[in-house]
């Protein structure tokens, strides 16, 4: 989504604003902006494109000054242009936003604004209208902004700045992410903490209906209510290192190379090395209390809950519901006193799931969010939270968090079968040890991978991919269709293996290629049949298995892609290793920019 940054200093800001920009790349956009408080005005300059672009047009016709903010737009309203782009100014306002204004259109039609000159197709602009007529109508910059923000419906992180007011910026946060950072020498505001992660050493969550004022040498915090708010400041806990791509040629490539890490950083948390059993038993959760598991979640982080509902089912023995965030509310679903809820994000700020948790806090039920950023919104205002420890994700197209979330929702389900006495102690002991081996299962795995380079050669020139899988194989199946076609942009389907013949086999022709999911046990000999059906009717299958009952010219197999063998337990995580290594060399194949596909955005923080 949006990216925005601002930055009030004792010395020129534009270089700390662009390089803060470049870190919110990861974010998705297609516009770029920059405006500064010189001593005489304020200077902007817009484009459209990458930063390269925004670059190229300052060192033409720059400027500079102590005080400025700085955007990276994912259009909403209006199509990517220059004039679309932020900042969105006055000659006594100018600002960045992150978010819908679902009233514009109103409030664009006010009296009030009649005779305002709007320059763009921006929901934004409404903003500056608004805040540039109260300033009109003598009211101060605290004010201006308090009024209009009052009129406001949607999501909004906004930064403010003003031309008579030379060392101030003002932020305001309602549903969309705003950090507050500083490092002594400077105050800065940011979509995340990466932003910030060169220029903070400390950085604030803001909460929705804050205010915040950033002098050279203050941050003050007002709250909803317009109370001075005592918020917490905390280390930023990002070393550069982790966002930069090392000897890597993208994010998404380094990445996948860290899934040993992150799964196993992971679990380390909830192993118990005294009994040798996954256990979590440190948030305050009776789960002998649950009668029921409902996972809410979007995107990547949906499909992990698709599998965490057979790892409920099978070692809690407890009913699961799987709900994508951004349909729950409207179903209007029947919550239950006895339930547990479970939200998954990877930011910590995806605004659908955060809406899906607002919902059920409203409707007093427990709520639970496993995240990968401290301190998010959805970590704080659940009752209780687990981490993944995947570290910085920057690729679009998420991957290590796919699979560190797979290991807390495994961790969960063993504990929670452990406590209601589905799982045995030593039955949870035997799981541990085989989780145990998971980062060095996944090390083999991602060195193998590499053979799938020449697959991904064969397979460019078709005009679909189909992804079959059975049992925890089938969400690794949507997941493997996600990955393909957000990066490739070739069109990816995932079915569950046992309902082609319920329709999908109609799309099959000759040499359409079909990667099936196929890990040995009951469920082995059912999927190999499907595949029977898939190459009858022409289909190219590659076969990713560790089963090693086949030969790699037996049943008309196209290609097989053999695992280490991998333990049942952690099957799911291992064999996420060679779908996203498959999407990751198709795309490079390609020639497509991996790590920010056209049209995508990483932290969606817009309904």
């Amino acid at each position: 989504m949006c990216g925005i940054v601002g930055i009030t200093a004792n010395e020129s800001v534009s270089s700390n604003i662009i390089s803060a920009l470049k870190k919110l790349e990861y974010r998705g956009y297609d516009s770029a902006g920059i405006a500064i408080n010189t001593e005489s005005q304020i200077h902007q300059k817009k484009v459209k494109g990458k930063l390269d672009n925004l670059i190229l047009s300052l060192q033409k016709d720059g400027f500079d000054g102590k005080v400025g903010i700085g955007h990276t737009r994912w259009a909403t309203h209006g199509e990517p242009s220059e004039r679309n782009a932020h900042p969105h100014s006055s000659r006594k306002v100018s600002l960045v936003h992150n978010g819908i204004i679902e009233n514009a259109s109103e409030l664009k039609s006010r009296i009030e604004l009649k005779n305002y000159n709007f320059e763009s197709d921006t929901d934004s602009e409404v903003i500056t209208a608004l805040i540039t007529h109260y300033l009109n109508e003598g009211h101060d910059h605290m004010e201006s902004v308090k009024q209009t923000i009052s009129l406001l419906e949607g999501s909004y992180a906004l930064a403010i700045i003003f031309s008579d007011l030379k060392d101030k910026i003002i932020g305001a946060r309602n549903g969309s992410p705003l950090v507050a950072g500083t490092d002594g020498n400077s105050n800065s505001l940011g979509s995340d903490s990466i932003a910030l992660s060169a220029i903070a050493n400390k950085v604030c969550y803001l909460e929705d209906g804050d205010i915040v004022v950033l002098s050279r040498e203050n941050v003050e915090i007002y709250n909803s209510s317009g109370d001075k708010a005592n918020r917490e400041f905390v280390d930023i806990g990002i070393m550069d290192t982790e966002v930069s791509k090392g000897s890597y040629n993208h994010f998404m490539e380094k990445e996948i190379h860290e899934h040993p890490k992150a799964v196993g950083e992971t679990f380390r948390q909830f192993i118990d090395h005294d009994q040798g059993i996954i256990s979590v038993d440190d948030i305050g959760l009776n789960f002998n209390d649950i009668s029921k598991v409902h996972l809410i979640a979007c995107g990547t982080a949906y499909y992990s809950c698709l599998v965490a509902k057979y790892y409920f089912e099978q070692y809690a023995r407890l009913p699961v519901e799987c709900d994508m965030a951004s349909e729950f509310r409207y179903r209007d679903p029947v919550l239950d006193n006895k339930a547990l809820y479970i939200f998954v994000s990877q930011s910590g700020e995806t605004a659908d799931t955060k809406a899906a948790l607002d919902f059920c806090k409203d409707a007093k039920v427990r709520t639970l969010s496993i995240v990968n950023v401290m301190n998010s919104s959805i970590a704080r205002e659940s009752d209780y939270c687990l981490y993944t420890k995947a570290g910085a994700e920057i690729g679009v197209a998420s991957t290590k968090a796919f699979t560190a979330q797979l290991s807390v929702l495994l961790s969960m389900a063993l504990h929670c079968g452990t406590k209601n006495n589905n799982v045995t102690i030593e039955q949870n002991r035997q799981i541990c040890k085989e989780i145990m081996q998971a980062p060095q299962i996944l090390e083999k795995t991602i060195k193998r991978s590499y053979e799938l380079k020449e697959t991904a050669k064969a397979i460019i020139d078709s005009k679909g991919v189909m992804y079959l899988g059975r049992g925890t194989a089938f969400p690794l199946a949507l997941e493997g269709a996600l990955k393909f076609k957000e990066i490739s942009y070739i069109h990816a389907e995932g079915y569950p293996a046992g309902e082609m013949k319920h329709g999908p086999l109609a799309l099959i022709e000759k040499d359409l290629p079909v990667v099936c999911i196929v890990p040995p046990g009951p469920l082995f000999p059912k999927t190999v049949s499907n595949i029977q059906e898939v190459i009858a009717r022409g289909g190219r299958i590659l076969m990713i298995t560790d089963d090693d009952s086949l030969k790699s010219s037996s049943e008309n197999i196209w290609k097989i892609f053999r695992l280490p063998k991998t333990p049942k337990s952690i099957e799911a995580i291992v064999y996420s290793v060679p779908i996203h290594m498959l999407a990751y060399y198709t795309a490079v194949q390609l020639g497509n920019d991996v790590d920010q596909p056209r049209n995508l955005a990483k932290s969606v923080t817009v309904e």
